[in-house]
Order: C-alpha cells, then sequence, then structure tokens
C-alpha cells in the first residue's frame, strides 16, 4: 500500500540546537491546530512505516529542514481521532461545554438575569440613587461587576438620570416619563431614552455626584461598556454552545425591558396606588418578585429615600428579603426605611406629634383624602341621577374624580382647572375640595413656623367636625389620631 505523501515545511528554522525544542514546537502545533495526536520517530521515514498507513486519515511530515541535519518527526491523524474530532466540534456547537438540558438553559438564564435585576434594585437604585442603605465594598464592587458583565451599565450614568427623573416627575426635563413620550415609547424604546440622557453631560454633573470615581471605574466600566457583556457572550457560548447566543440575547433585553420599559413606562400608567404623590406612578403587582420589588414603583415614589419598598401586609418585596440577609451577615447597613404608620387608640387633642405624623404621612393621608373625595362624587351622582338634575354635568364629574389621588398635579393648568371646576358643582363637593387644598398647604408651607402649622391643623380638624359631611367629621376623627 503507497505511503502517504509527505507535506514539507520549506521554512528556516535559525538557531535551534536541541532536537527536544524541534518536537515541542512541532507537538504544539499539532495539538492546537491541526487536532492531532503527534507520535515523532528518530530513526527516518523508514520506521515511519510499521505503522500501517491504511489507518491514517492524513500525515504531516516535517524533513529536510534547511540547515539542520536532524531527523524527520512525524505524525498521523488517525481515522477514529479525525471522526472523533468532528463529533466534538459539532457537539460543542450543539451543547457547548455543559451539554445542559433545555429546562437546565431556562434555569441559568433565569438565575442570571435574576442576578442582574438584584444588581440594579439593591446596588443601583436603593444604595448608589437613594442612599438607602450601604454596602459592604466587596458586595458594592461585585454588583458593579456583574452589571458591567451583563449589561455595560455606568453607574454613574444610571444614578445621574434616575436622580433627574424624580427631581423632574412627569414635567418638562423627565428623561423617561410616559406622560411626556407615550407609554409605548417608554415601553419598548426605553433604552433609547436612557442611551439619549446619558450622553448629556450636565445631567450627569447635576446629578452623577458620589458614585464610584476609583482607578477601576475609569479605566475598565466606564472606558471599556461594551467589553463585559462580550466576554459574557464568550462564556455564554463556551457553556451553551449555539444556544448561549439565545441566552446572552436574553440577558442583554431583560433590563431594557423590564426596568427601562415595564418600571418607568407601566410604572407611571397602570396599577394601583397607596399614596397619593405628586406624580402618576403606581405599584404594578403587589409580589415583587420579577423585578426584584421595583413592581412597587408607588411606594418607592412617595418614600424615595427607603430602602424597603413594600407598604401593606399584602405587598411582598424580595429585594427587601435580600437586604435583610446582607444585614444580617455584615454585609450592609440600612440607613432609612418609610416611617410606620402610629395611630392612638383613642381620638387625642391635636399636638406637636400629630402635626409630625400628618406631615411624615402625607400621601397616604391625602390617598385616604382622595377616596372620601370620589365616594362623595359617586354618592352625587347617584343623588343627582335619582332626581334629574341637569344643571350638574354629571359626565364632567364622574371625570374630574377618576383623576384624584392620581397626580392630578402633572396636568397642564387648563386640565387642572377643568377638574376643579367640575368638582365644585355642588356645595358639598366644593367644600371638600377647599378644604383639600388647606389640607396639603400644611405640609407644602416651607416658611410657617411650627406654631403656626399645628394651630392651621387643629383649626382644619374643627372646622371637618362641623361641616355636617359625615365622611369628612369621620375623616377629621381620625387625623387626630396620628403620630409621629
Amino acid at each position: 500500500m503507497a505511503v502517504p505523501t509527505q507535506i514539507k515545511l520549506k521554512k528556516q528554522i535559525v538557531g535551534t540546537q536541541q532536537h527536544g525544542y524541534l518536537h515541542l514546537i512541532v507537538n504544539l502545533i499539532a495539538k492546537s491546530v491541526f487536532l492531532v495526536r503527534p507520535v515523532f520517530f528518530h530513526a527516518g521515514w523508514s520506521e515511519c512505516q510499521k505503522f500501517d498507513p491504511s489507518q491514517c486519515h492524513r500525515q504531516f511530515c516535517v524533513s529536510q529542514l534547511w540547515g539542520l541535519g536532524y531527523t524527520q518527526p512525524c505524525f498521523y491523524i488517525y481515522k477514529q481521532d479525525f471522526i472523533f474530532h468532528m463529533d466534538a466540534i459539532l457537539s460543542f456547537a450543539a451543547g457547548g461545554l455543559t451539554q445542559a438540558s433545555w429546562w437546565e438553559i431556562v434555569v441559568y438564564t433565569l438565575v442570571m438575569t435574576h442576578i442582574t435585576i438584584v444588581s440594579v434594585t439593591i446596588y443601583l437604585h436603593r444604595s448608589q440613587a437613594h442612599r438607602g442603605l450601604d454596602l459592604h465594598p466587596i458586595v458594592a464592587h461585585f454588583f458593579r461587576f456583574w452589571l458591567w458583565m451583563t449589561t455595560g451599565m455606568v453607574t454613574k450614568q444610571w444614578v445621574a438620570i434616575h436622580r433627574k427623573h424624580h427631581a423632574r416627575c412627569e414635567r418638562e426635563g423627565d428623561p423617561h416619563s410616559p406622560m411626556l413620550y407615550g407609554i409605548g415609547r417608554v415601553l419598548f424604546r426605553g433604552a433609547e431614552l436612557y442611551r439619549n440622557e446619558a450622553s448629556n453631560e450636565e445631567t450627569l454633573k447635576k446629578f452623577g455626584h458620589g458614585t464610584p470615581d476609583d482607578w477601576v471605574e475609569r479605566n475598565i466600566y466606564s472606558r471599556h461598556t461594551t467589553l463585559g457583556i462580550f466576554i459574557m457572550l464568550a462564556i455564554d457560548l463556551a457553556l451553551f454552545g449555539a444556544v448561549g447566543l439565545t441566552v446572552w440575547a436574553i440577558q442583554m433585553a431583560w433590563i431594557p425591558f423590564w426596568a427601562a420599559g415595564v418600571v418607568n413606562g407601566v410604572g407611571h400608567y397602570w396599577g394601583y396606588r397607596n399614596f397619593a404623590s405628586p406624580d402618576t406612578s403606581t405599584n404594578v403587582f403587589p409580589i415583587g418578585i420579577i423585578i426584584g420589588g421595583e413592581e412597587l414603583h408607588n411606594n418607592h415614589h412617595a418614600y424615595g429615600t427607603s430602602a424597603k419598598f413594600s407598604s401593606r401586609w399584602f405587598e411582598f418585596d424580595i429585594g427587601w428579603c435580600y437586604i435583610q440577609t446582607l444585614r444580617v451577615l455584615g454585609l450592609c447597613k440600612v440607613r432609612k426605611v418609610a416611617p410606620k404608620l402610629k395611630l392612638a387608640k383613642n381620638e387625642t387633642n391635636v399636638d406637636l406629634r400629630t402635626l409630625q405624623g400628618v406631615i411624615a404621612h402625607r400621601y397616604e393621608i391625602l390617598a385616604r383624602y382622595s377616596g372620601l373625595v370620589k365616594k362623595a362624587c359617586q354618592d352625587e351622582i347617584a343623588r343627582i341621577r335619582s332626581k334629574g338634575d341637569t344643571k350638574v354635568n354629571v359626565e364632567e364629574l364622574a371625570s374630574a374624580a377618576s383623576w384624584l389621588g392620581r397626580g392630578e398635579e402633572t396636568l397642564a393648568p387648563a386640565e387642572r382647572e377643568r377638574i376643579s371646576k367640575a368638582l365644585s358643582q355642588t356645595e358639598s363637593l366644593s367644600l371638600l375640595m377647599q378644604m383639600r387644598q388647606e389640607l396639603v398647604k400644611l405640609w407644602e408651607s416651607s416658611t410657617a413656623s411650627s406654631e403656626q402649622l399645628l394651630h392651621d391643623l387643629q383649626n382644619w380638624c374643627q372646622r371637618a367636625q362641623q361641616s355636617g359631611i359625615e365622611g369628612l367629621q369621620e375623616f377629621a376623627m381620625r387625623l387626630r389620631r396620628y403620630a409621629a
């Protein structure tokens, strides 16, 4: 049987004096480039023939090296090795190093994206943006590194944009309000709005103070924002082969959709409200797991610096659970949480503690009062319809009542005037709206002294109890029980 043709390497190697060094070079090339099993011989081609060439798929021989009188090191790619390596390549492309099943890949993807969500809500949002807690340096840097790998986001940019959102909420300058840009654009193109604002140097300078500015941040995380996500791509491809590209794509889309889209979009468009904060924020869902507790967006806007987002007994904030775990381990320190509502058992005199309690829980009080006005509107509408009174525009009254407690402060002046006019069509509703405005002044006043505010609160409660409106009387009695 004919011997396979030798392939001569016509390249001069200068200065090589040891035979073992030659073998090392050929061995490395064989393993790393040709994926073969090298076999070296030192007695020339004749001894190579003792192996059956029919078992070889291809043969490579290095011979006649210029200026060197060495023997011919030969190596073979055996047929079984060739088949093995082709199978290995196809297997790697199909399943990577892990050869994981579909459900294992799903679990991996959910775990990885959840860690990213936790990094955003605990590190970027609650710690860096609002200083609700302090993280141990090791934990903080882990979150920073993880976000660099999975999102490419820069801490200073994210923090500055979010602080500006709170400062300009629902008004001109808000980086991502659905009231300004529309729900569709914020939900599906929220990442684009984020990138646009991230390029605004004025925003970064004014709102980005206090964020990391160490050597790693300046020279790696901020300078090479895409390096981390491409390292993540290489890891996913190595673990799962071609499917890893899908895993990586989901990781890259997770934050833009859930955080930039759902929280910033749906969280200001649809849901329920515990607090009548001066914006349109809502709680998207009472169980905060998928977005790490960010679902409770209205609670957060009511008490922006609180490290805990859940407020009522049926609400769950998984981010707060992780914070408590870190606190027990000594890896974080909680600085602020929302004040807990305290009510005296019996009606008491209105004193300074009552005033402090009213101011601390102003958004809860205003939400409760808005509910009172809505109930009064429903009763008035029912009375008007039963009597057939045509002097009152029932449709306008119902439309105006629907805005109460849902951020009517963010509407245009003309819209606010329309609502006020619609709710002033009857004597009782007009009184309720007047009392509401006076109540809001208690915590909006920045020049009045504590004594003056206390006097105003006492006077308000007295007038409410003498109003003859049952709902307002009950509200005033409850207001007396608030305490700091």
